[in-house]
C-alpha cells in the first residue's frame, strides 16, 4: 500500500503474523476466569494417560473484547454447523475436568 493510500485510510490497521505464531498451538481444554476488569483464557493441552496438563497460552481480554470474542465465536459456530452439521454437545460446563482421560499407555 502506498503512503498516499495509507493517508486516505487512517483507520487502516496492519497486523503482522510471524511464521512461528502462524503454526498455532494445540489446546483441548480452556479455562476461563475473570475479575471486574479482565477475562483470562488459559488454553491447556492434556495428553492421554498423562495426569498433568500444561497451559500452552494465556490470553487476557477486557470485558468488552471478551464479549466481542463470544459474538465472533457464536457467529462462526453457526456458520460451521450450517456447512458441516451440528457439533456434538459434550455435556455440562463445570469442574468436570478429566485429570486422566483416554487409554492408559505403557512403554
Amino acid at each position: 500500500m502506498s503512503d498516499e493510500q495509507k493517508q486516505n485510510n487512517p483507520n487502516q490497521i496492519n497486523i503482522e503474523l510471524t511464521e512461528e505464531t502462524s503454526e498455532g498451538t494445540y489446546s483441548n481444554l480452556t479455562i476461563v476466569t475473570h475479575s471486574p476488569s479482565e477475562f483470562i483464557l488459559d488454553f491447556i493441552q492434556l495428553m492421554p494417560g498423562v495426569p498433568k496438563g500444561k497451559v500452552k497460552s494465556r490470553v487476557i481480554l477486557t470485558p468488552d473484547n471478551a464479549k466481542k470474542l463470544m459474538k465472533a465465536l457464536t457467529e462462526n459456530i453457526q456458520k460451521y454447523e450450517s456447512t458441516h452439521g451440528k457439533i456434538k454437545d459434550v455435556g455440562p460446563l463445570g469442574n468436570n475436568i478429566p485429570l486422566n482421560f483416554g487409554p492408559n499407555t505403557e512403554a
